[in-house]
């Protein structure tokens, strides 16, 4: 997020009052397209000409274009055929809503969003989010005073900087590897100073950017470095930019983790992440890997789009077994109630368990994968994007790997096709979609 603001403080210096900025470029600050990002500057006296904060909210949108329903598509190649790219624009000009440009936006191109009307309400809403932001900001400011709370803002992040020294200075130096089932792997590398209490994370011999979509913008990889430190500290703090301030981070331009223009990103966001998350802790030697990730499942045809995440095992750690069917790091996202899906879509939920024995064994043991399973009940594209389906989770000082995912389609006649880690299907009345998440790995000798 911080990466986005700092793109519009750059492109847009001088924002009034009443102004908002929206956003979901992956080459400056972004993630992947159906992510967008508004930004609305605050003004906290009348006579101030430049912003005193900015304020920002970041949603995941249904659909905005490209080559399949939801803007996941297992096979894109470059960032055109994930979507509409929003280069940091005027969505608000002087408290009007720029309704016609924004029909214009998002309707243009070969591969257009399927439903702008939705898109332009969600961005409403995104709009009044900031808003609500802003009138709690300057209520404040109203209270404490401008110079109070521009200083406690600052406290807040020389707080987490200190928090994040303390933890440094009980770290090692490591290394870790860990490849994707497309083969490409990450590197990384972290030497830790302790006498300056600061760590370098260098991710140098990281595989270059690949021809499929799982490229990580390097605004993905800082956010992965900046979450995985901010959990090693035991005070109870809010994350904030101050966690970033001991750590030196090199990632290499062209790599799979700072890819270049046009290369396709969706999948970087939401499974590169997962896996340099993971790497990160592997060369911590903290905990072994979750799965590493997110079993991305999206379905739809021009009438409907929906997308969902899937829980999968965590991994285990010194003193504490995984959990079982659990969002873990990147994921943090909660299923549609199945009375509510199938209440919306044509499909149907058939089931939803367990994959017990999945978790990796060890000292103590991974937890459990899940299997999910859902019945459509007309024709649908649907998409799968994922990771661990070749490769387990990896397990640590001894532990197991973790059981591998596994993605399939049960046709009505009962004909079962497996699928790869990333597939697109058309699918027919009655046919299954199954995906069973994987385990979390085990850690230290039994």
């Amino acid at each position: 997020m911080s990466d986005s603001i700092q793109a519009v403080i750059a492109q847009h210096p001088d924002l009034k009052p009443n102004d908002v900025i929206v956003l979901n470029d992956p080459y400056h600050g972004g993630t992947h397209l159906p992510d967008i990002t508004v930004v609305s500057p605050v003004f906290a006296s009348p006579h101030a000409t430049t912003a005193d904060f900015y304020v920002a909210s970041r949603g995941h949108h249904a659909d905005v274009g490209g080559i399949t329903p939801g803007s996941m598509p297992a096979h894109s190649k470059t960032i055109h055929d994930e979507g509409v790219l929003i280069q940091s624009l005027k969505l608000v000009d002087n408290g009007v809503f720029q309704e016609d440009h924004f029909s214009e936006v998002f309707e243009r191109g070969a591969l257009p969003c399927r439903n702008p009307h939705q898109n332009r309400a969600d961005l409403k809403a995104q709009i009044a989010a900031n808003q609500t932001g802003i009138r709690e900001l300057l209520k404040l400011v109203d209270k404490m005073g401008l110079d109070t709370v521009k200083a406690y803002m600052q406290h807040v992040q020389d707080n987490a900087e200190e928090c994040v020294r303390q933890a440094i200075a009980a770290l090692h130096d490591g290394a870790f590897a860990l490849t994707l089932d497309n083969g490409a792997q990450i590197q990384v590398r972290l030497k830790v100073d302790r006498a300056a209490r600061s760590a370098l994370i260098d991710f140098t011999g990281t595989s270059p950017q690949v021809d499929n979509n799982f490229n990580a913008p390097k605004s993905i990889t800082t956010a992965a470095v900046l979450y995985v430190f901010r959990t090693l500290v035991k005070d109870d703090i809010p994350l904030n930019h101050g966690c970033l301030k001991p750590l030196s981070i090199i990632v290499p331009a062209g790599s799979l983790l700072n890819p270049t223009f046009p290369a396709a990103v969706v999948a970087g966001n939401v499974e590169t992440s997962s896996a340099v998350t993971n790497a990160l802790y592997g060369a911590l030697g903290v905990v072994a890997s979750s799965q590493c990730t997110m079993n991305n499942f999206t379905f739809g045809n021009d009438r409907v789009q929906y997308y969902e995440t899937i829980a999968g095992g965590s991994g285990a750690g010194l003193g504490f077994d995984g959990t079982a069917v659990v969002q873990t790091h990147m994921t943090n996202s909660r299923l549609t109630d199945p009375e509510v899906l199938e209440y919306r879509y044509p499909v149907r939920v058939e089931s939803f368990a367990i994959r017990t024995g999945s978790g990796g064994s060890g000292q103590w043991h991974g937890g459990d994968g899940g299997e999910r399973r859902i019945v459509f009940l007309e024709p649908m594209t649907a998409s799968i994007l994922s990771n661990n389906r070749v490769h387990g989770p990896f397990g640590l000082n001894g532990g197991q790997d973790g059981a591998c995912g596994r993605n399939a389609v049960v046709k009505a006649d009962g004909r079962v096709f497996e699928l790869a880690s990333t597939a697109q299907v058309d699918l027919e009345a009655l046919d299954t979609f199954v995906i069973a998440t994987p385990g979390g790995g085990g850690y230290g000798s039994t």
